[in-house]
């Protein structure tokens, strides 16, 4: 019995340490890409101006706060002390950018830079993307498990 137990100890400490790599990955990969999309708020606006709903004021400047939230939130994920917060700001965010695929799907197919959004990928970004983003960064609102 002893030694089903330690075996079955070792599984779930293994396991750990999996989990962890993953998560580390996954973590860098959260960061690139909100540092890449903030910044693509500045360097392409266009294709970000496109989508914002029309009943929304000052879309210029909108664009230019969600890039710098997005690269903000992703700075703020490379330390422990601030991911807890950067994470439910990214998650926070996400949510505040719902009406804009809520009005995507109204005005498909529309160009978004040089993507061309049909109804259908309108409808995937809305149910199958933030959805993913979203649980993406509550990942992040956990501590790490300690092996």
């Amino acid at each position: 019995m002893k030694n089903k137990e330690q075996i079955d100890r070792n599984f779930v400490k293994q396991a750990s340490k999996s989990m962890n790599k993953l998560k580390k990955i996954g973590l860098a990969l959260l960061i690139i890409f909100y540092l890449a999309a903030g910044s693509n708020h500045f360097l392409s606006p266009g294709g970000y101006l496109a989508i914002i709903p029309r009943y929304l004021p000052w879309p210029h400047t909108l664009n230019l706060l969600a890039g710098f939230f997005e690269i903000f939130f992703g700075a703020a994920l490379l330390f422990k002390s601030s991911r807890f917060f950067a994470a439910w700001g990214i998650i926070l965010m996400l949510l505040a950018f719902l009406p804009v695929h809520i009005s995507m799907i109204g005005d498909a197919p529309l160009k978004m830079g040089n993507l061309m959004v049909t109804p259908f990928l309108a409808w995937l970004r809305f149910l199958v993307l933030q959805p993913l983003l979203i649980f993406w960064a509550w990942c992040y609102t956990k501590p790490e498990i300690e092996s």
